[in-house]
Parts: structure tokens; sequence; C-alpha cells
């Protein structure tokens, strides 16, 4: 008898799990609006439908691309586009995404460089974080703000003692093209470390190589590990210009609410200004001065609030901004440099002049303000910089006026000459940031006038002796004296001491007076010196031609 061999059956008990499953299975209806673009423009699109959809709400296009609703009008939706344009067409669907804009946030950030979207662009793959915060958030209430006292060193001697930055401050940094502003502020994000202050660098419609520069910078001072880099260059659609900042601000904000210090760079807010000029007249709202809509001062202003220091309940911690800002042939008075101005806490402004003939950084301490003055200065160092604003700006209209060739007397040549001095000390190479000590001690040298005898083309070797002098100190004294306290007066003895033993080498040696000479080098120095002549009986005893 053959036996019969049966295959199993591949489908046996498929049927009766579709069985089951559809007698488990409750249907439910799911609502969702979907609207279709009307039509696409640079930067923006007009959706139609999409009823309920709500103000800065991000939608999504059906090919993945996002977009802000940032007109809600009666017929139709006006979109900011978060992509390339031409990557939509008229009749594309549209959904909601029931979601405002918001972007990545937490410590994973750190020492990377990602767009405003949340994408890495630094090659080290994507960023693995869960946190997510909105863009755009209210500022922290009055009560819960406290008052800017804490110093925020920038290492660069002429805004620590003439224009002083404090935690939670708003200094503005303005000036024409190539004068210095990002170096500036890179600087002060390079001073920071060591300091437990987290640095964001936003970049807005800059060049790729400049910030390509900016990042090796900051990785060669191995400042990168406290620093969070966001671009959205010139390449970037309007949109992504515009939400940069606000992005850049939620990331500092998750780690000001853990308690942290941070500071954060816009560079620049002119090319922010222009993007949403440009996305508001494609959206037909109603141009202003210079073509900028009504509402450019709240732009930048629900911005700039976000900066503070927080009280005790809330963490202490706190959010410094230096907004970065480009004026026109000098022009302060422009409306968007003025509309800053206004906002901020103060400003610093570069001259053209003063880069031109070499002084960097090239602050314009007439010109310049810091609205929270010797408060964001520790008290030992505040006696030292108290007078030296007034003597500087004394010096600087006296040397403007001394152009005109007038004869001056003996009291304002001393002004000039000290000013000069002053000038000198302060002028600072990039990349070389100053410690509080440092400064102290140059300062208390220039108070103290122990620049007078050393020339001037002399004085900035003779400040570097200065500050490296400074390592010699005594331990005690030292750590007194790098903590900012008040000196006392034999302290103050002892540093001087100190300075005028490393100035020695440049001073220039004081005249001997005739008296203390010997009396053939008396003669011989009140002598005047005469070219030689030919002897009168030579000439007398000449041959004749």
């Amino acid at each position: 008898m053959s036996t019969l061999l049966t295959k199993p059956d591949p489908f046996e008990g498929v049927f009766a799990q579709l069985e089951r499953a559809r007698e488990t299975l409750t249907p439910e209806l799911t609502l969702r609006e979907v609207g279709t673009v009307l039509s696409v423009a640079t930067g923006i699109a007009l959706v139609g439908g999409l009823p309920h959809v709500g103000l800065d709400e991000v939608v999504r296009f059906a090919n993945g691309m996002e977009g802000i609703a940032f007109n809600v009008d009666e017929h139709a939706l006006g979109v900011v586009l978060l992509g390339d344009y031409q990557e939509l067409q008229s009749g594309m669907p549209v959904e909601r995404s029931h979601r405002v804009m918001d972007i990545v946030v937490g410590p994973a950030l750190l020492g990377r460089v990602l767009d405003p979207l949340g994408q890495a662009l630094d090659g080290k793959g994507a960023i693995r974080s869960e946190l997510r915060l909105p863009v755009e958030r209210p500022a922290p209430a009055i009560l819960d703000r406290a008052a800017v006292c804490v110093p925020l060193q920038t290492g660069l001697a002429v805004i620590d003692a003439l224009i002083p930055i404090g935690h939670g401050q708003r200094e503005l940094i303005l000036g024409d093209r190539q004068t210095g502003k990002t170096t500036i502020a890179i600087d002060a994000i390079l001073n920071q470390r060591g300091r437990n202050v987290v640095c964001v660098y936003c970049a807005i419609g800059q060049r790729s190589s400049a910030v390509a520069a900016v990042v090796a910078r900051l990785a060669a001072h191995d400042a990168l590990a406290y620093t969070v880099v966001l671009v959205a260059d010139g390449t970037s659609a309007p949109g992504v210009a515009y939400i940069a900042p606000y992005a850049a601000t939620a990331i500092a904000e998750h780690f000001l609410e853990a308690g942290r210090d941070v500071l954060i760079v816009y560079d620049d807010l002119t090319q922010h200004a222009r993007s949403y000029r440009e996305l508001s007249l494609l959206l037909r709202r109603p141009p202003g001065r210079e073509a900028f809509p009504g509402d450019i001062f709240y732009l930048h202003s629900r911005l700039l609030e976000r900066a503070t220091q927080l009280g005790a309940r809330r963490g202490s911690g706190s959010l410094t901004a230096l907004p970065i800002v480009e004026t026109e042939a000098q022009d302060i008075s422009a409306y968007i440099p003025t509309n800053l101005i206004s906002i901020t806490d103060g400003q610093l402004y570069l001259s053209p002049d003063l880069f031109q003939l070499g002084v960097l950084p090239a602050i314009d301490v007439g010109r310049s303000v810091s609205r929270v003055g010797g408060a964001a200065q520790s008290p030992g160092y505040r006696t030292l910089a108290g007078a030296l604003k007034l003597s500087y700006a004394q010096f600087e209209e006296l040397e403007s006026f001394a152009k005109f060739g007038t004869r001056l007397d003996a009291p304002t040549r001393a002004v000039i000459d000290h000013g000069r001095r002053i000038r000198a000390c302060l002028t600072q190479d990039e990349s070389a940031p100053q410690s509080q000590a440092e400064q102290m001690l140059v300062l208390l040298a220039l108070t103290a006038g122990l620049f007078a005898a050393v020339p001037l083309a002399q004085v900035r070797a003779a400040a570097s002796a200065v500050r490296t002098a400074v390592a010699g100190l005594p331990a005690e004294l030292g750590a007194r004296f790098a903590a900012g306290a008040v000196l006392s007066a034999t302290d103050r003895a002892g540093l001087i001491g100190h300075a005028t033993a490393v100035l020695v080498p440049f001073r220039t040696p004081a005249p001997v007076p005739p008296e203390a000479m010997g009396a053939a080098q008396a003669v011989a120095a009140t002598t005047p010196t005469t070219p030689p002549s030919t002897p009168v009986a030579a000439v007398a005893h000449r041959p004749p031609p």
C-alpha cells in the first residue's frame, strides 16, 4: 500500500485569524483637514481650505515640506515655506499638523552645528534628543527677574573696563561691515571657557565660508564643547532665516531654565529684518518706513525680551544677548539700528576710522554705552575703572581739537598724552582674551601714572609685560586680585611696586642734571657741536689756479 505524502497548507489558520480580527475591530472615523495650494511664490504659498488653522501653526505639504501659517485671512492662508518653493505646485494637498513650530533642545546639542529645523549640518549624524521646545515662547514675567549685577567677562579690556556687560544684559554691537563685529562676539565666547557658561551662536544670512571660519576658530580654541552653532546661511529660504533667532533662543532657554548661565549671539539681525520684510511684502502686508512692515519693532522686541537674569525661585539662570546689526555709512540713526538701540540695554559702536588706524577692537567709546554701568563690574574692578572712561572721552575730544594745529598748554598736552597711553593699553589682538586680574593690574598701573615714562611706541609691549607679571604675584594677593575684591592700601602699594619693577626696562632714562656730571662732561654737554670747517691758514696759502 503506497503512502500519500501531503504538503502542509500555507494558508492554514490565516482565514481564522482574519475572522477573529474582524470581530474585534472597531472602526473609527478620523477627522482630517486637507487644503490645496492655490499659488506659490518665492518663499511663500497661498493655501485654500484649512478653516481651523491657527496663527503660527505648522502645515505639511504632500511632498513632506513644512510651512508656518503667517497670514490667516478669510479666503486664503498665507504660509511661510521652510524649504525650496520650487518643489511645490498648484493643486498640491496641504494638511494640518496641530502643532506650532518647535526645535530639538538639550545637552546633546553642545558641540553641534544645526539648522533652524533641527537638522545636523556637521556630518556627525542625527541629533538624538527627545526634548523639544516651541521656537516662539513668552518672555519671563517681571516678578521672575532679578537685577543685573554679575559681570560677564568678555576678555576684551576696553569692554570690561569702559562698557561692562552683565549676566542677563542685552548689549547691541553695531557698525559698518568689516569692522570686527563678529570678532568681538566670538572673542566673548572664547573667554567663557572654564566659566560654566553655555554659548549659542546664531548665524543669519551669512556666507557659508564665513560660518565655516567661525566654527573652525571655535574648534581651534576648544570652545565647541560648550557652544551650539545654529546656521541659516544666505542660501536658506526666507522662512528659515525668519525663525532662526527664535529657534536659537529656545535652545538657550532650555539651559536657562536649568539654572545655567547662557550667552547668545545673533549675527546679524539686519539680515533677519530683511528676510521678514521680504516675506511681508510677498504676503501683501502694508509697507511702512523703508518698506519694513509696521510690526518690525515687535519682531525684535519679543525676541530680545527673552534675555534676562532669573530670580532665585526660578533657578537664578541668566541669558545674555549680544545682537549684531550692520550700519551703512556710519548711520546709526537708520530704522533698524534705532529700533534695536531702544530695545537693548546699551550698544557697542565700532568706528571704521579707528579700524583703519589699527585700533582694535575699533570701539568708539564716545558713542558706546552700557545702561547697566558699574553694576556689572566687581567692586575692585569698579574702583580702578571708575574715572577711566571720563579720561578717555576727554582725550578723544581734545585729540580731534588738536588736529587743527592749535597751540596747546601743558595740562592739555598731558591729557592727550595720557589718553594715547590708555588707547595703547586697551588695544588688543584677536583671539587673545585677558583675565580680570591681568586687566586690573594694567588699569592700576595706568591710574598710578606708571606708563607716563614709557615711550608711546613701547606702551603695548610694556602692558603685555605687566599682564604676564600677574603670574608672579603672591598666591593670597593674586586670589583677591582675581576675585575682584576691593584692594587695601597695602595691597595697592605692593601691586604698584610690582608693576613698577616690571616697567623699568621700558622707561626712557631721565636726563642727568649738569651738577651731577664731571666738569669736562658738563662742558662737552653744553658746548654746541658745529660742522668742521676749512682752516683759514690753509685757505691763505692755497696756490693760485
